[in-house]
């Protein structure tokens, strides 16, 4: 997706480019909730040790490192549910793909309306979000993968550190945590960016940035938020809604929303036009006249 010069070309590029914008960001977010609520349930039973059975196992007389590792139930758990912990993690990667194509095209547009918005910004999103498919998807099948071998093992605390420590579920680890950064940054500066050239209400570009802010602090949160703004995102693209196409996707030139001090000065003029003009001065009323008459008589 690459930004063009004239008004009239933005137009004509973005008027072929953002239904498919908008359907991938509905996409993107319908699949962020499925895979995390499909993760969700299918590991509600997972099984866990508790802190008090942990600090008994370590103070069993012996190596610690050859005693029976308390995750083997955990572990087992996983590999009896490998299918839903593969498909929860492609689902989310799918998810993340759709991401970046939206977020990307709306990058564009508001570089298109904003010059000075520098041109890796446009591309900040679009890396953490391929990133963090790829990680996903890596992570996923690495962790299968060594929770089968330590199940074949000697199942000791040894072999269950071993799994933690696999040299692709540590990539993966590594991967996700840079791509957070990134989609973080990504979503922040693009819907401030956004919101500033009117492409985005001023609702969707504050919870856009709070979003990107709650994406490296809670991704149980920010997988909920993350997933109505997308699916919000895709209805405005794609013109839904009581407010439709928003100006700036018309003209193709930046119109800042007004800021509370300019809705207040029109707000004032409206009242001061409706107001009822001041009668000319040194000419009395008709009814200040029948009052003066009265008193006379």
């Amino acid at each position: 997706m690459a930004t063009v010069a004239e008004p009239e070309q933005q137009l004509a590029w973005e008027a072929r480019w953002r239904p498919r914008a908008g359907f991938a960001a509905v996409t993107a977010g319908v699949l962020t909730l499925a895979g995390f609520l499909w993760t969700a349930v299918a590991f509600k039973d997972l099984p866990r040790s508790s802190y008090v059975e942990a600090l008994q196992h370590a103070l069993r007389p012996g190596a610690m490192g050859s005693q029976p590792s308390l995750r083997t139930p955990e572990f087992e758990f996983y590999n009896d549910h490998a299918f839903s912990f593969i498909g929860g993690s492609v689902v989310r990667g799918l998810a993340y793909l759709a991401f970046a194509y939206a977020i990307t095209f709306l990058a564009v547009a508001a570089r298109a309306r904003r010059p000075e918005l520098p041109r890796p910004i446009v591309y900040v999103a679009l890396v953490g979000a391929v990133l963090f498919a790829v990680a996903g998807i890596l992570g996923g099948v690495g962790w299968v993968v060594a929770v089968s071998h330590y199940l074949d093992g000697p199942r000791t605390v040894d072999a269950a550190t071993d799994v933690v420590n696999d040299s692709l579920v540590l990539t993966a680890s590594l991967l996700a945590q840079l791509a957070q950064l990134l989609i973080a940054a990504g979503m922040l500066l693009v819907s401030l960016n956004a919101m500033r050239t009117g492409l985005l209400t001023r609702f969707l570009g504050i919870l856009g940035m709070i979003a990107g802010a709650l994406a490296v602090l809670s991704q149980f949160v920010f997988a909920f938020l993350e997933a109505f703004w997308l699916i919000a995102l895709g209805l405005l693209l794609l013109g839904v809604g009581r407010a439709g196409i928003l100006p700036a996707w018309r003209t193709g030139r930046a119109e800042p929303w007004p800021t509370k001090a300019e809705v207040a000065a029109a707000r004032r003029a409206a009242s001061d036009k409706k107001e009822p003009a001041a009668a000319p001065a040194g000419h009395a009323h008709p009814s200040s006249k029948k009052r003066k008459r009265k008193r006379r008589s």
